[in-house]
């Protein structure tokens, strides 16, 4: 049997498209074939079902997600700066409309949560890698003397992931930048003070 070539972030990032645009469980497999323009065979040969293909879609957004905030947060930037720039290009995707701006594990987590152990795991996975990578950028800012509080690097992280699932749900009815920027200004300011 042959193996099928393609290139996989390419499919992943279709399939992602796909996930954020119809959601996890409206997404066909006839509109994953369509999207990728593999045919059926390859990406069950590939990813075994749709539930692979989501798992393996998680991972990619993870990854390329994983790259945008590790080359926002260097080692060489003061932490509250590229917090702000963070702030921002968060609140450029939700205006956006586009749906590949779309966060997809907040999108995800609430609609799999309880249906399905194994994705839910994984969305939770990246939601919590994503918190601790906050809480060490944090930490840092503490330890730098940028952001002198009690709360804790953790603390911090935790608060700002609840502001930004929350920003991004409340863009899904209120795309008005000035309203998003304000919100966004408003857990900056919550953070450094």
């Amino acid at each position: 049997m042959r193996v099928a070539e393609f290139d996989r972030e390419y499919v992943l990032r279709q399939a992602m498209l796909a996930f954020m645009q119809c959601g996890y469980a409206k997404t066909s497999m006839q509109k994953l074939t369509q999207v990728t323009a593999l045919h059926p065979g390859s990406l069950y040969a590939a990813f075994g079902n749709k539930k692979g293909i989501f798992l393996a879609a998680i991972e990619q957004y993870q990854a390329d997600r994983n790259q945008q905030f590790t080359a926002l947060f260097c080692d060489q930037m003061p932490v509250l700066p590229s917090l702000r720039l963070y702030l921002d290009s968060i609140i450029a995707e939700c205006i956006s409309g586009d749906a590949m701006k779309v966060c997809l594990l907040t999108k995800s987590i609430s609609e799999v949560e309880g249906q399905d152990l194994q994705i839910s795991q994984a969305l939770m996975a990246n939601l919590n890698a994503y918190e601790n990578a906050l809480a060490i950028q944090f930490k840092r800012a503490i330890e730098q003397g940028e952001i002198a509080n009690t709360r804790t690097g953790e603390q911090l992280a935790r608060f700002l992931a609840m502001g930004l699932y929350g920003l991004r749900t409340y863009a899904l009815t209120n795309r008005c930048e000035h309203d998003l920027q304000q919100l966004a200004n408003d857990l900056y300011h919550a953070i450094c003070n």
